[in-house]
């Protein structure tokens, strides 16, 4: 029985990169030997187990045959025979097909560590395009891999694209989708991860309301960087700055969808594309089941970033009526839920921030908003039940303190 360290370990030990999660390769042994030592089988598909103290991954040597649709069809062939360089030939690229003995020894048979040097992504052999699912985990790659500078390699784009026109994608299940999306989103540049999917077709097959976005025009006064889908890549990016949280990242993902259907005799104009790009982000998230606090997030953002922006104008002034504060702050549950609240401010200074030449600007309707909220929170109840008020007119009078509150902070602030 002979052991070695696989994978993501290997790669990210020889880039410097600190190393979270270790996979063990077990060659020579049988599911039996590996039970005797205490180890705990994990799943029915394939030989993996459970260290009895690491609780670490260790995986019997094993090869594929396809056999099916998707990435649950294949035949699986795990045995004491399988050597190493087979096991490793099934891997999706060659910077991941490498492993390491206990002496430190790397085995690389397909040249793993020439491609770490030439910062490509390189597919390991033809059977590549056997798991739809590797379309977007290269995609994923590319996104964490994107501060070393590492390209796709020409015929490992090629083969890709390949498989993103044969329709093969279709075959991959919402959860799977998701679960790349989110370790996409988690990495500091996670545009690339859809520039990636771009590039093959795949962006098309898989989100097409993103797709949507290319070649839209904006007005140049507020948008020099270009066309939505730019845009969009920016605002992603900045919020990947901002905050480290997957629902801002992906609220400023689809934030813009609505631009995408506004008719190209209005352009560069997008009036009213925050309410209508509302059911494009329901069907994405309807499509990849998202979890419910990501979609109403999204949703929350996409619908009110209009508003949120237009809070000062241009010299800084409240620019708003006092009841129309008021509608965003109770939309958007600011009252029940403010730390959600300074979140969807978060994702809307991303949108601010996500364009050519405001990369570093300030973002002043972030304080004003949560000082707004602050002063408007100060409703005293007490005061509104000692008056007499019952049933709905206590809702009533709560409402028209509030709008007293707000008109009384904008004075103060103006004048301030």
């Amino acid at each position: 029985m002979q052991i070695y360290l696989v994978g993501g370990a290997v790669r990210d030990g020889l880039l410097n990169i600190e190393v979270y999660d270790r996979d063990w390769l077990v060659v020579g042994a049988t599911a039996e030997q590996m039970l005797a030592q205490g180890y705990q089988q994990v799943g029915k598909d394939f030989p993996v187990f459970l260290h009895p103290d690491s609780k670490e991954e260790y995986a019997l040597a094993r090869t594929e045959r396809k056999a099916g649709v998707g990435y649950h069809g294949f035949d699986v062939f795990a045995a004491p025979s399988v050597t190493i360089e087979e096991d490793l030939l099934r891997r999706d690229l060659t910077i991941n097909a490498m492993a390491q003995s206990a002496d430190g020894t790397i085995i690389d048979p397909y040249k793993g560590q020439q491609d770490i040097q030439d910062r490509l992504l390189r597919h390991v052999s033809p059977a590549f395009s056997e798991d739809p699912l590797r379309v977007l985990r290269v995609a994923r790659f590319a996104a964490k891999l994107a501060p070393f500078g590492f390209q796709l390699a020409a015929e490992t784009q090629a083969l890709m694209e390949k498989m993103s026109v044969s329709g093969e994608l279709d075959d991959l299940t919402p959860e799977r989708v998701w679960q790349e999306v989110v370790k996409a989103l988690q990495t500091d540049k996670p545009s690339v991860f859809f520039e990636v999917l771009k590039s093959v077709k795949a962006l098309d097959r898989l989100f097409p309301e993103l797709s949507a976005l290319i070649g839209v025009e904006q007005p140049v006064k507020y948008h020099p960087e270009g066309d939505v889908w730019i845009h969009t890549m920016m605002v992603l990016d900045a919020a990947a700055q901002l905050s480290g949280e997957i629902d801002i990242r992906f609220a400023a993902l689809v934030h813009d969808l609505g631009k995408g259907l506004t008719p190209v005799e209005l352009w560069p104009k997008h009036h009213g594309h925050e309410v209508a790009g509302v059911p494009l982000v329901k069907k994405m998230a309807a499509r990849y089941r998202l979890p419910k606090k990501t979609q109403q997030f999204a949703e929350k953002v996409t619908e009110f970033h209009g508003l949120i922006h237009k809070a000062l104008d241009s010299d800084q002034q409240p620019a708003l009526k006092a009841k129309t504060y008021l509608k965003v702050l109770k939309a958007c549950a600011a009252f029940k839920q403010p730390q959600r609240f300074a979140e969807l401010l978060m994702a809307c200074e991303a949108d601010a921030k996500g364009r050519l030449g405001f990369e570093q600007s300030t973002y002043p309707q972030k304080a004003f908003w949560l000082a707004l909220l602050q002063a408007c929170d100060a409703v005293d109840m007490t005061e509104i039940m000692a008056s007499g008020v019952q049933g709905v007119q206590v809702g009533e009078a709560i409402h028209k303190a509030q709008i007293d509150l707000i008109k009384q902070f904008l004075n103060n602030y103006q004048a301030h």
